[in-house]
């Protein structure tokens, strides 16, 4: 796709049409001389009347409203002459001063006005009605305004998105020019989203120089930073330096001494992990280290076992009208004995009859049990098989975003702990360390805790292999259910994903009941039988909506990858039409009814559910675009009865959901999948992918593509190495 062409224009603010104060996002009328006014908008916090701008960027055409011009960069100028001021001060851009005082303040101080404010605000005593106090509010006021403008034009200047302002501003305040002149790199931060490279050709632009010492400390912390995203908790010194020299082309010998410097200042920790010299973000160090201290404390807790237990037993299985398998029975009376267990097995192993056991167990024995999972779908889901409430942990722990620190801080800790006896956590594989860590604080000393999960699903997108590392260990008590109930054994998806799990090729030719595969060698073929599907063979032929389908697929990229598959859906499903009002934003159209998806954790979000109000959408969580407001520029989405409003910055947080990854369905059920298996990186072409995906259908799988990928995938067993010492953590202490 062509890019447009860059235009420069200049001119004076006539008008301020909107403007977010969260975000600064401005649509306003600028004054371009004898041409007339054009629409500006973009980032232009605290623009306002008067003032005369630069702005550079594209035209856009906009459905309701017409040509637009979008600014990138914003060159802002004070107004100038008694007229131009006189109307920045009346139009209330100031705090505190109306039209009436600004008319006064040119009678008294002129061209001088501004000047006064900034640097002499006392002066403003000399206007009726203004106390001393009032004039040094005002001229705060104007000074912070004053530090923004500086702040957007050293952005601007630099090429950087200037949408990072605000939050650099509600981060640094009036510090926040001097402290990123300062440090540069702090900009690589995951709340303001700059990569590295852009950060580093700033401080280098500014003249640091490339052997800088803060310009290499910078990159050793990104090089762990980053490979967070990959799982590690921590990387080999022999792998960290290196990789770090290729990234900012030094030699590793140079980079030695920052190291030294980080772990002298304790931002990293250096530790032999299991044959490794190991370098840690300090952060990552303690959450380790936490993980393995408490579950080997809790492992050791062992519980003296409630009175006639196996009567206990028998009482809940009559009342919940069922018999449990030997191993089953076995789960609930390790939980009536231990402070923590592992509970896991694969599809039809029955975890789900075992959880309700171990549920009922804890309501006899007079425990108050909370049920939670890693996403909003996996809490539902649980919520609903076991008849309680489901929360994620996040919500469990309330979590909240603390713009100072720039980090996820969670309400309940240990000052503040859980007010429960027991918890009990789904789909354990897709939780971090970190949030291991933050649940585990908020245990009281003697809450229970059970983990429960399929190892054979793919590990977290966070940092560690936890569940996997707490089995391997064998430092947790654990049941592991083995037995495929007859029930779940009928059922063609259970029977092909133990298959594919133990390596064996599902028979394709056999199509029925709920697994079907269609043969499509050519991938534009595939694609097409996919919206077909989607759109009209399974509402029509098989009477389910379309909203209970999800497509899966491995990738976002080719013609049967995510990208291309939304756009064909959204097409096919959700088209075009005058009663539904749609958004463009980069390459994505966003029209009411659309299924979206958040594609990263923002804790300070808004969202409302009725009377009841709350923080923070997570990466993964689904939802339904049930408003697009072109004049008030927002985009309004219901996530399961949380209703969310976007305004145009937070857009690159949403993406279409017709088609997601397989990785961001783990934890999710959905009553019907779609999986595509065309030709693509081998590296998600793997057994545990396609285990996966099959695991997520609930009444019927369908595989479209073709059958040599699917066999590659079953015999690919391959599994991208995670750098986590927790294993060996615990199996250092088991044996102290």
């Amino acid at each position: 796709m062509q890019e447009a062409e860059q235009t420069y224009i200049q001119g004076t603010v006539s008008a301020v049409i909107y403007q977010n104060e969260e975000n600064g996002y401005t649509v306003l009328r600028l004054d371009v001389g004898d041409e007339g006014a054009i629409t500006v908008v973009g980032c232009m916090p605290g623009v306002a009347p008067g003032e005369g701008i630069s702005v550079q960027g594209t035209w856009a055409r906009h459905t309701s409203y017409g040509e637009q011009f979008k600014a990138e960069t914003v060159e802002r100028r004070l107004p100038a002459g008694t007229k131009a001021i006189y109307d920045y001060l009346a139009s209330g851009a100031v705090r505190g001063i109306g039209a009436a005082t600004a008319r006064r303040m040119i009678e008294e101080f002129g061209e001088e006005a501004l000047v006064v404010l900034e640097e002499h605000p006392e002066r403003l005593t000399k206007l009726k009605g203004i106390t001393r106090k009032k004039a040094l509010a005002i001229g705060d006021g104007f000074r912070m305004q004053m530090g923004m403008r500086r702040l957007l034009s050293f952005l601007g200047e630099h090429e950087v998105p200037l949408q990072l302002s605000m939050p650099l501003y509600r981060r640094y305040g009036d510090r926040a020019l001097e402290v990123i002149r300062g440090n540069p790199y702090l900009l690589v931060d995951e709340e303001l989203g700059v990569e590295f490279s852009t950060a580093d050709q700033l401080a280098l632009s500014m003249g640091m120089e490339g052997d800088d010492p803060q310009r290499m400390e910078a990159a050793l912390l990104h090089e762990l930073t980053y490979n967070l995203d990959n799982g590690h908790t921590f990387l080999p010194r022999r792998k960290l330096l290196p990789a770090t020299a290729q990234l900012i082309g030094l030699e590793g010998e140079e980079l030695e001494d920052a190291l030294e410097t980080l772990l002298e200042r304790g931002e990293v920790v250096q530790e032999q992990v299991a044959g490794e010299e190991g370098i840690y973000l300090h952060d990552l160090y303690e959450a380790e280290q936490y993980v393995a201290w408490r579950l080997t404390e809790m492992a050791r807790g062992e519980l003296t076992a409630p009175q006639q237990l196996e009567e206990l037993i028998d009482h809940i299985q009559t009342e919940q009208g069922i018999i449990y398998a030997p191993q089953q029975r076995e789960a609930v009376a390790l939980a009536a004995t231990s402070q923590v267990m592992l509970l896991t097995g694969g599809p039809g192993t029955g975890k789900t009859t075992s959880l309700r056991g171990v549920l009922a167990l804890f309501d006899q024995l007079g425990l108050e049990t909370a049920l939670a999972a890693p996403t909003g779908r996996a809490a539902k889901r649980l919520g609903e098989l076991c008849g309680s409430e489901g929360y994620t942990i996040h919500r469990l722990l309330e979590t909240q975003y603390d713009p100072r620190s720039g980090r996820l801080v969670f309400s309940h800790g240990e000052d503040d702990p859980l007010k429960v006896d027991a918890v009990i956590v789904d789909e354990t594989s897709m939780v971090d360390i970190v949030l291991m860590q933050g649940l585990l604080s908020a245990l009281r000393e003697d809450c229970r805790l059970i983990l429960v999960g399929d190892p054979d699903q793919l590990p977290s997108v966070g940092a560690g292999n936890l569940f996997s590392d707490l089995i391997r260990s064998k430092a947790v008590p654990m049941v592991r259910l083995t037995e495929i109930f007859r029930q779940a054994a009928q059922s063609a998806i259970v029977r092909n994903a133990h298959q594919v799990n133990q390596g064996v090729l599902p028979n394709l030719r056999e199509n029925k009941t709920d697994f079907f595969f269609l043969r499509r060698k050519e991938a534009a073929k595939a694609a097409e039988t996919i919206v077909e599907l989607i759109q009209t063979r399974l509402p029509n032929n098989m009477g389910i909506p379309t909203d209970q389908i999800q497509v899966l697929s491995p990738t976002r990229k080719r013609v049967t990858g995510t990208a291309s598959l939304n756009r064909a859906i959204q097409e096919a499903v959700n088209p075009p039409a005058e009663d539904k009002p749609e958004r463009r934003f980069g390459e994505y159209v966003f029209r009411q009814g659309d299924r979206v998806m958040q594609v990263r954790n923002n804790y300070d979000v808004l969202w409302r559910d009725g009377a009841r109000s709350g923080m923070g959408i997570f990466n993964g969580d689904i939802g339904q675009i049930i408003r697009v407001d072109n004049r008030e520029q927002t985009v309004t989405v219901n996530f399961d009865g949380r209703v969310v409003e976007y305004t145009p910055d937070m857009l690159v947080e949403l993406e279409p959901a017709y088609a997601i990854t397989v990785h961001k369905a783990q934890g999710s059920e959905y009553r019907a999948v779609i999986l595509s298996v065309s030709d693509g990186a081998p590296v998600l072409l793997t057994r545990g992918v396609l285990y996966t995906a099959i695991t997520r259908a609930r009444e019927l799988l369908i595989l479209v593509g073709d059958d040599e990928v699917v066999a590659r995938m079953t015999a690919n067993d391959r599994q991208q190495r995670r750098y986590s010492g927790l294993r060996w953590r615990l199996v250092q202490m088991k044996e102290r």
